[in-house]
């Protein structure tokens, strides 16, 4: 095995332990408003993710740097293919992590407010468009013979991508909702838990379109295997597995679900990395598009002795704040609801 194949294999880690950490964070922002009716019961719901969310989007930043460094080929023509696409992204970071800095500053209605809609729109608007561009990688963008993208902000938007960012979205709520009922005890709590089921059956309806379609623009075939159903599978356990107050299981649930959903989409990319839909003589492939191989030892050394490193860094964080944040209990209101 060429150590270009095993550095797709480890962008492709850093992409799905991006989505799986990541995701909760996004579901958690989205929802924030909707599980919590009073200031104080959504400090609860963003204080869920308040040790974890800067640490989380170091996935993001390593998953960049690694495709830049391992294949600066696919790199270039990516990135500037999605220049536009990546300016929203910035934006929708931008506001996402300045609202969690800036949402207590003032004591305000209309301040708190103004910041709760900031970070429930950066959080809703990350999940769609890191999907779609992950998904126009294997639907094929204009890519002419020198790895040059042709097209124009309106060819971004392949009915494929697009619904790749509709089905992380429904399992960034899912995930989210998922993670509320384990980290938060009262009200909060509960009207996760009734969040979840519903979120459940749209994500089982995106992901099962999703896996025919990923199927489908693969070279293995129209019919997908069993394997394939796994997230699917996932997602019915989750919301079995909140139904009967297992939370534990139910986030492990949701994050080989979309952990899964994301890692599909790279298997069925390779051994391209990127697909051109003008001429497929202009893909880009694992071999064609990586760096040499001395900077791939190179690459490789540094990996091996940080990677562990960074993977017990964060463990110890969640073991740290495993404990539950409480909110107030329901009323009789709640309850009927």
């Amino acid at each position: 095995m060429g150590l270009q194949i095993v550095w797709f294999g480890i962008i492709t880690i850093f992409w799905v332990g991006f989505f799986v950490l990541e995701g909760f964070d996004f579901g958690v922002g989205a929802l924030h408003t909707f599980v919590g009716k009073t200031n104080l019961e959504r400090r609860v719901a963003i204080n869920t993710i308040g040790p974890f969310w800067d640490g989380n989007e170091v996935w993001l930043i390593v998953a960049g740097g690694a495709t830049f460094a391992a294949f600066p080929d696919w790199y270039a023509s990516w990135f500037s293919a999605l220049y536009l696409a990546f300016v929203l992204i910035l934006f929708a970071l931008i506001i996402r992590g300045v609202s969690f800095e800036y949402r207590g500053k003032i004591d305000q209605p209309r301040w708190r407010t103004t910041w709760s809609l900031a970070l429930a729109t950066g959080s809703l608007m990350l999940p769609l468009l890191f999907g779609i561009g992950i998904g126009d990688l294997l639907y094929g963008l204009p890519i002419d013979s020198n790895g040059d993208f042709t097209g124009s902000f309106i060819d971004l938007l392949t009915p494929y991508g697009v619904w790749v960012g509709l089905t992380l979205l429904s399992l960034t709520l899912l995930h989210g909702s998922i993670f509320l009922t384990l980290r938060t005890t009262g009200i909060v709590h509960d009207r996760a838990r009734r969040m979840a089921g519903p979120f459940a059956l749209i994500a089982i309806a995106t992901v099962a379109v999703f896996t025919v379609w990923t199927q489908v623009l693969s070279d293995q075939g129209d019919i997908p295997g069993p394997l394939e159903f796994v997230p699917l599978l996932a997602i019915v356990g989750a919301a079995w597995a909140v139904r009967d107050g297992h939370d534990g299981w139910a986030f492990a649930a949701t994050s080989t679900a979309i952990g899964l959903a994301v890692a599909s989409i790279f298997i069925a990319l390779y051994p391209n990395v990127m697909i051109s839909s003008t001429d497929e003589a202009n893909n880009l492939t694992v071999e064609n598009a990586a760096s040499g191989n001395y900077a791939l030892k190179v690459m490789t050394v540094v990996a091996v002795v940080l990677f562990p490193v960074v993977l017990i860094y964060q463990a110890w964080n969640f073991y740290v704040f495993r404990h539950r944040i409480a909110s107030p209990k329901a009323t009789a209101d709640d309850t009927a609801n």
